[in-house]
């Protein structure tokens, strides 16, 4: 059971190194993700500030703007990880 285990983790470690040696192509499609980031931050700053309600719902906003922007860009650097890959 643990060699078959290990059999298929070897090939999905192998993609996943591969993937993150390749994703400085697309570094400059981060730049949604930083400012989504910066929103969650600005949030977190109001809260310290004694401005809670703005605060949370800023900080709030920002997470959920992280979240999608953050699985936008894995998304298109898989993609262009397996075109790159498998078109050769």
């Amino acid at each position: 059971m643990i060699r078959s285990s290990r059999r298929l983790w070897i090939p999905i470690a192998c993609l996943v190194v591969l993937a993150l040696s390749s994703g400085a192509a697309s570094a400059a499609n981060k730049t949604k993700v930083d400012q989504a980031t910066r929103r969650v931050e600005q949030g977190a700053k109001q809260i310290g500030q004694g401005k809670v309600g703005p605060g949370f719902k800023e900080m709030f906003t920002g997470i959920g703007h992280t979240i999608v922007e953050g699985a936008k860009f894995s998304g298109n650097t898989m993609g262009e990880f397996f075109k790159k890959t498998f078109s050769s």
